[in-house]
């Protein structure tokens, strides 16, 4: 949890935030509509040359409405960096950072509103996967689905997976 919990997440609009300013940010835009239905999303996508990173994203939606999205970029010594020289070793990181921090919030997100007196309507359900039917990945699909849903948590995988494939990716 220290790779979260140390650092920072960018979003656009606030710049770097801790983690639980983070947070707090995804309170204040639950508040302005907290009549509203919300999803939490996470995903990761990785860079595939010699100095791998991992950029985690927590997506907001507020749906039919839009959202807001939290970036952290996660980076290993140059100790470990061979390990993720190989694809697969790389896709299975990603799910596992992805999982590692829809669990740290869903605990800890859920104690971080208990105190308001609105009762949201959200849901942390789903993690984005950058796999897919098409391309080298699809033979990892029934591996990776059973990683998420044995962490708690329903797949998405590409068309479907946006957070990973398109948010994340574009901090690869």
């Amino acid at each position: 949890m220290e790779k979260f919990i140390n650092g920072y997440f960018y979003n656009p609009t606030r710049g770097n935030l801790k983690i639980e300013e983070a947070m707090a940010e995804m309170v204040n835009y639950m508040k302005e509509k907290p009549d509203k239905f919300y999803d939490i999303i996470v995903g990761c996508d990785s860079s595939s040359g010699e100095d791998p990173h991992f950029p985690v994203a927590v997506v907001i939606l507020r749906v039919g409405e839009g959202g807001r999205f939290f970036l952290k970029k996660v980076t290993y010594p140059p100790s470990l960096r061979e390990k993720f020289s190989n694809w697969k070793m790389r896709i299975l990181e990603e799910v596992l950072l992805s999982c590692q921090l829809a669990l740290f919030l869903k605990e800890n997100f859920q104690k971080k509103i208990q105190n308001f007196k609105e009762n949201f309507n959200y849901q942390l359900r789903y993690i984005h996967a950058d796999i897919g039917e098409q391309g080298q990945t699809k033979d990892m699909i029934r591996e990776v689905i059973g990683l998420i849903r044995g962490n708690g948590f329903e797949p998405k995988i590409k068309p479907e997976a946006y957070v990973a494939s398109t948010v994340a990716d574009r901090y690869s």
